[in-house]
């Protein structure tokens, strides 16, 4: 996770909240229960865009390049602090699957 300094976070997380609200309240008002899906992928990418616009004008590779890394980043440090410590605290509670572990042992024999 980026960690910046706390007063730039208390100039954006409000910003954040209202926008979560917006999305989830349009998500339920659509009677689909996985639609903040796609509406949060609209936001993010928006937000991408209008930033390089602001910013820079005109798109460029090199922005295209940072942009698309930014959202790597996100998605796998948000697998890595998220999703790995929901995955194992359902792996204690529902056990592994069977073949996992036997893959595992091999591998470590080799």
């Amino acid at each position: 996770m980026p960690y910046i300094n706390s007063h730039h976070r208390q100039e954006i997380d409000g910003l954040i909240d209202q926008l979560a609200k917006k999305i989830v309240r349009q998500a339920e008002q659509s009677g689909d229960i996985a639609a903040f899906a796609g509406i949060l992928n609209y936001a993010c990418t928006r937000l991408a865009l209008q930033i390089v616009r602001q910013q820079f004008g005109q798109m460029r590779y090199w922005l295209i390049a940072i942009i698309t890394g930014i959202f790597k980043n996100i998605a796998d440090e948000f697998h890595r602090r998220v999703a790995a410590a929901y995955e194992d605290k359902q792996k204690a509670k529902s056990g592994d699957v069977d073949l996992i572990q036997e893959y595992l042992e091999e591998i470590d024999k080799m």
